[in-house]
């Protein structure tokens, strides 16, 4: 908008979108070489994570198959259809919470027919998405890249209709992209990680701390180059690894082994570890009792765990997903409301019970009011009653 048209909207009273900011830098690399933070890149981060650390992957996968599976109130028979529906072998909902979870972003393409009616709703992979903005920063297409392969998908259709559905967490410092979990867990899961390789190699070196070769010559003499090059490649062929361990190593003269034992500080590591675990499962919002973690007395029980699990993470998590779904395909589905029925929840079953108990029970509330304030619709009236 030319510098005229804004000051005829300001006259007429009309409001004007502010601009936003267009980085060209991507959001998923980046590096703090001055506090000495490893780069943080966002395809090595996810396979550190959901591939080779067990705690963040089960953390992922209990939210996301947690409101994949989530039963859903009735609606449209073709919204549902839309929303529930697999495309490409994949569920769309246990698909765009861990695009979510791990990236901060979740985009969904519509596919639709000749006549422009939704056929299907697929999940863009995030890290192959970016925005293309406009000449005052909004978006106004999004770039798909893969294989060398650049595809352009305007947002809007040419009868107003979405083509791409963006869901994203909140960024305090980006106007197009938001914020996942892996990002503030990615330090964590670098640990525990470590901490296991540590174990690994420890117990190849059978569960017993390495050593050292003292060298006592009778004439105060060292050794040669050739003689220490010598015993350097005996150690490492002969009495490396986990098939050499526990090999009793002959020595020759003047030559002595001095074991090290690990100091209670060298073994604080266990501790480290449980202390990682812990964090990742705070990044994604898991109760750490849930994952099996030890020393966790936050919550009594499993049952009030798994609660915690469903108020604090599952149910809004799922709310964000079926508004921003229900939002994009308003133009075919005006009066639809996707949500989440909490009536059919297990986890929720004992919170039901009791609200249902109170609300039963209070005598200065009719029939229609009670059914309100549980969430149902209003009684139906017999026609034949009524006349």
């Amino acid at each position: 908008m030319s510098f005229l048209e804004t000051l005829i909207a300001a006259f007429k009273g009309e409001s004007t979108r502010v601009p936003l900011a267009r980085g060209s830098a991507s959001p998923w690399f980046f590096a703090e070489t001055a506090a000495g933070r490893a780069p943080f890149e966002y395809n090595h981060a996810v396979r550190r994570a959901y591939l080779e650390n067990p705690v963040a992957q089960r953390a992922v996968r209990l939210v996301a198959e947690g409101i994949g599976g989530a039963p859903l109130k009735p609606a449209d028979p073709a919204l549902a259809a839309l929303v529930t529906d697999t495309s490409a072998g994949q569920s769309l909902l246990e698909t765009l919470a861990s695009h979510l979870l791990l990236h901060g972003n979740a985009y969904v393409q519509v596919l639709k027919d000749a006549r422009g009616r939704p056929v299907e709703l697929y999940a863009l992979r995030p890290e192959r998405i970016s925005v293309i903005a406009g000449d005052d920063g909004w978006p106004a297409a999004f770039a798909y890249e893969v294989a060398g392969k650049r595809l352009s998908i305007p947002l809007l259709d040419e009868d107003a209709s979405p083509n791409v559905i963006h869901i994203r967490h909140f960024h305090p410092g980006d106007d197009h992209y938001g914020a996942g979990c892996l990002c503030a867990a990615d330090e964590a899961i670098a640990t525990h990680n470590a901490a296991s390789i540590w174990n690994r190699q420890l117990l190849e070196n059978a569960a017993r701390p390495s050593g050292a070769l003292v060298y006592e010559g009778g004439d105060g003499a060292g050794l040669t180059a050739d003689q220490f090059d010598r015993l350097k490649a005996e150690l490492t062929t002969a009495y490396s690894g986990m098939a050499n361990a526990g090999r009793p190593m002959l020595l020759e003269g003047g030559l002595t082994w001095q074991a090290m034992a690990m100091t209670p500080a060298d073994m604080d590591f266990a501790t480290l570890k449980a202390a990682a675990a812990r964090d990742i499962a705070l990044a994604f919002g898991v109760p750490p009792m849930l994952l099996g973690l030890p020393g966790d007395a936050t919550y009594n029980n499993y049952r009030e765990a798994n609660r915690a699990l469903w108020r604090l993470t599952l149910l809004p998590l799922a709310a964000k997903l079926l508004a921003a779904i229900g939002e994009g395909l308003a133009p075919w589905f005006p009066d639809a409301a996707l949500a989440v029925d909490l009536d059919r929840v297990p986890a929720l079953a004992e919170d039901r019970e009791r609200l249902w108990s109170q609300v039963n029970a209070a005598d200065f509330l009719d029939d229609t009011e009670k059914r309100g304030l549980l969430g149902l619709p209003p009684r139906a009236i017999n026609q034949e009653n009524k006349s």
